[in-house]
């Protein structure tokens, strides 16, 4: 008896195709049952060389499938395609070797269930960019969170949990924000031109991102929004972009850089080392700064919450300490910014959607007061509004586990060790899953919406666990902070279209222009 069974016969009187909410009461009791007769019909679960997917070549698998010449299927920037291709090709589970590293892709939302149901408290992942994890092992740094498993990844897990993970925790931050998010209000009203637009908007909103990471890491203003920004703040934003362009390139090519130092290799190096080098100035000038006025008797309470809060776990060393601030420094140029473009574009797209938005954004700001936690709450549309965005125009198409048990996925025996690729992204507008799965509609992830229908595990654009990403709090508090603010201040317009490209992660595939119509009220 299966969960969608139990789930009939519990809940309703005719079949459901998804798991709901409602569901969550017996999602323990099916999974316990489904266990039982995997167990009790294990004769017919087939063996793990039967899986099925694209053959290859000996050792570079199907890497030719993804360069140019005659084997070529795939461009690497519509990576997404190839994902689809596979998908419909071999089914809802398909077994891929690319350069050496063969992984098993699961694209059905129950597997990707029956994958984080079976997690303990410390499950072991595929690092997001395995060249920044040998960038560190080479320079001698600590790895991160994201680049460590077992004892190692719960240590630092367990000293940044209480600040990192808490939203309240996070809302601390929020002062700092707000500071950054009204001056580029005030930069977006000065730099628009005559009809309201601005080019090439992402370059704006990364300085945006990076001027706002700078203040809750370092409490300090880097300059980003000036009129001339220092040439180090745009090259600090060119390498964290040619990171994940070379990485890209890095991943789909024989990986003759582990054992010599190829071109690209050194190209890393050469953008790391830019990055890291200048990130780890602001770290230890304002280690400086607050060694000094700690001496002087003039550290005042709250300031410097988050490197004091790291500083103070005597289980983190300075490198990682440095590793950690630098991560939440960064990440946010390849995580957050597109996440907020594709959110701009959709609501820009949709009059009606922007509209009700901009209601609620009015209603809830009315007292005009600074925005707290609460503020952010209530905004419930919004959120909705961020989160159909990342189902149409998502940042990441797959989360990467490596199995510490051996379990049965899309009915195939797929032992410990293996690489899992989970990637519903494939079903994101199905309409086996979501209503009118073309149109945007942030009303199916409100309470009195679809959302009840929709499968738990289809849409986890921050991952799921004990490894859901620790930014996310602070990346969320930063996209609806900037958001709210513009909706209250303008109209925003986008003509043409816009799609994604992939660079480890989805970003615009060109660049963007929005128009910013000043309201009148």
């Amino acid at each position: 008896m299966g969960l969608k069974t139990l789930c009939y016969q519990a809940h309703f009187k005719k079949p459901v195709k998804y798991i709901t909410r409602y569901c969550q009461r017996c999602m323990s009791v099916a999974f316990a049952e489904e266990s039982r007769t995997n167990t009790s019909t294990s004769q017919k679960i087939k063996p793990f060389k039967d899986i099925p997917g694209p053959k290859g070549l000996p050792f570079l698998g199907t890497i030719l499938h993804y360069r140019n010449g005659p084997f070529r299927k795939f461009t690497v920037d519509r990576y997404q395609d190839a994902l689809i291709s596979r998908y419909k090709e071999y089914g809802p589970i398909v077994k891929e070797n690319i350069a050496g590293v063969t992984s098993v892709r699961v694209f059905d939302p129950d597997d990707v269930r029956t994958v984080f149901l079976n997690e303990d408290k410390q499950p072991h992942v595929a690092p997001l960019l395995d060249t920044t994890k040998q960038y560190r092992e080479q320079r001698d740094l600590s790895p991160g969170l994201g680049n460590t498993n077992g004892e190692e990844w719960y240590r630092l897990r367990s000293a940044v949990q209480q600040m990192m993970m808490r939203p309240k925790a996070v809302t601390v931050y929020l002062p700092l924000v707000e500071e950054v998010v009204d001056d580029f209000i005030q930069r977006i009203k000065k730099i628009r031109n005559s009809k309201g637009e601005i080019e090439n908007f992402r370059q704006e909103a990364a300085k945006w991102n990076l001027e706002s990471s700078g203040m809750t890491c370092f409490e300090t203003r880097l300059g980003c929004l000036e009129d001339t920004p220092s040439s180090h703040i745009q090259r600090m934003i060119s390498s964290n972009n040619a990171i994940f362009e070379l990485s890209t390139k890095i991943n789909f090519s024989v990986p003759f850089h582990k054992v010599l130092t190829t071109r690209l290799w050194q190209s890393l190096l050469d953008e790391e080392d830019y990055f890291f080098r200048n990130g780890q100035k602001l770290v230890d000038d304002t280690v400086g700064r607050i060694d000094h006025l700690r001496e002087e008797g003039r550290l005042g309470e709250g300031k410097y919450n988050f490197l004091l809060y790291l500083l103070s776990r005597k289980e983190l060393s300075f490198k990682d300490v440095s590793i950690i601030t630098l991560s939440l420094f960064g990440d946010g140029l390849n995580t957050t910014v597109p996440t907020l473009i594709f959110a701009m574009y959709c609501i820009a797209k949709n009059p009606e959607v922007q509209h009700k938005a901009y209601e609620e954004v009015r209603d809830v700001l009315k007292d005009g007061g600074p925005i707290t936690g609460e503020h952010i709450n209530r905004m419930t549309y919004l959120k909705a509004c961020v989160k159909e965005s990342q189902r149409i125009l998502p940042i990441g198409l797959e989360i990467k586990r490596i199995l510490k048990k051996d379990l049965v996925l899309g009915g195939y025996l797929v032992p410990a060790g293996t690489i899992v690729e989970l990637a519903p992204y494939v079903h994101y507008k199905s309409p086996e899953y979501f209503v009118d799965p073309d149109r945007f509609v942030p009303e199916r992830w409100l309470r009195d919406g679809s959302a009840l229908n929709i499968h738990p595990y289809l849409l986890t654009p921050f991952g799921h666990g004990p490894r859901m990403c620790a930014g996310r709090r602070f990346a969320e508090q930063e996209l609806y902070v900037l958001l709210s603010k513009m909706l209250k201040n303008f109209e925003l317009g986008y003509d043409g279209d816009l799609d994604m490209k992939f660079q480890v992660l989805m970003v615009p595939d060109r660049p963007t222009t929005f128009t910013f119509k000043e309201r009148s009220s």
